[in-house]
């Protein structure tokens, strides 16, 4: 552990959306933020080759470019972004309570607030084929990537109720879409399940599961199989969705804040503070309903609010 320890008003721990969002308003609000972005500065969205629903980019932006741009934009204001990763956390449970935060299993840092942006990683299958081909026709996102397959044929992999409204999502605007479900029956709700029923360009393909996804630099299509006769066969398409759910980046914070059954960090009320006066949680890592660069910036934008006030009415 390092001898000195560093004390800040306001740390953010994550980057993304929701990160620098959060700084660009501490930084207004001379909170002098100082963020750790984690092991994948910009989050998610760096994984994206083209992001077309964001506000301001009429044009679309990739999604590395548009990290860059927030990270640009939050350093105008003196935001110190540095890279490393928050390994242990000890917050106090006072009000006006200092946290400490330890970076890198080395680094202690002391923070008067602490923003919370860390985000959530989806779940894939874990296929080679797939994991080359992510941004080039294999998605987790449908709201996201859905337009860029319009008119085409897509497949999507789960069974719940995410996989449910992402595939009836995307039949609005796809040729055909093809759910592949590994069970002999879907996990989503009766009416979720009622409403893949009812969609005529939608196909269920039971006690079938991905084997392969198909391409050179996109994707050009996919080989499934039955998991009780073992036939194999190909099905030309042209985006892979997996939808079998979200796991939000909090290991971190358990046992010390509270969060929902599935991992996602509860906040109180509208806003994003969290059980403990001082610590506060946006974006993805507590928003398992929406998961959008927009609306994570939105609970960005809050949390430094949040934080500006709980510093003002300490003096």
């Amino acid at each position: 552990m390092s001898e000195k320890i560093e004390r800040i008003k306001c740390l953010i721990i994550g980057s993304g959306p929701a990160g620098y969002a959060a700084a660009i308003y501490a930084a207004r609000a001379d909170l002098k933020p100082v963020m750790y972005t984690g092991l994948e500065p910009g989050g998610q969205l760096t994984t994206t080759t083209e992001v077309d629903n964001y506000p301001g980019y009429p044009d679309g932006v990739d999604g590395t470019a548009m990290m860059e741009d927030f990270k640009k934009q939050a350093e105008r204001f003196d935001t110190e972004v540095r890279f490393g990763l928050a390994t242990k956390v000890d917050f106090s449970d006072k009000v006006g309570g200092i946290h400490k935060v330890t970076i890198d299993g080395a680094k202690e840092i002391e923070a008067e607030t602490v923003i919370i942006s860390t985000g959530a990683t989806a779940k894939y299958l874990g296929l080679p084929s797939e994991e080359r081909l992510k941004g080039g026709g294999v998605s987790a996102c449908a709201t996201c990537d859905g337009f860029f397959y319009r008119g085409q044929d897509v497949i999507v992999v789960g069974a719940g109720d995410t996989a449910a409204e992402e595939a009836t999502f995307l039949a609005k605007l796809c040729k055909k879409v093809t759910m592949l479900v590994r069970r002999d029956e879907m996990r989503a709700s009766k009416a979720m399940q009622h409403r893949v029923n009812n969609t005529k360009n939608l196909e269920v393909l039971f006690n079938t599961e991905l084997d392969e996804v198909l391409g050179d630099k996109v994707v050009e299509g996919v080989r499934v199989v039955n998991n009780k006769t073992k036939e194999k066969h190909e099905i030309a398409v042209m985006g892979v969705f997996i939808a079998i759910g979200h796991k939000p980046n909090t290991e971190l914070f358990k046992s010390i804040l509270d969060m929902d059954d599935t991992g996602y960090l509860i906040t109180q009320g509208k806003t994003t503070k969290t059980k403990l006066p001082g610590v506060f949680a946006a974006g993805d890592v507590q928003d398992k309903e929406y998961r959008q660069a927009v609306t994570a910036a939105g609970t960005g934008c809050m949390a430094a609010l949040d934080a500006e006030r709980y510093l003002a009415e300490l003096e």
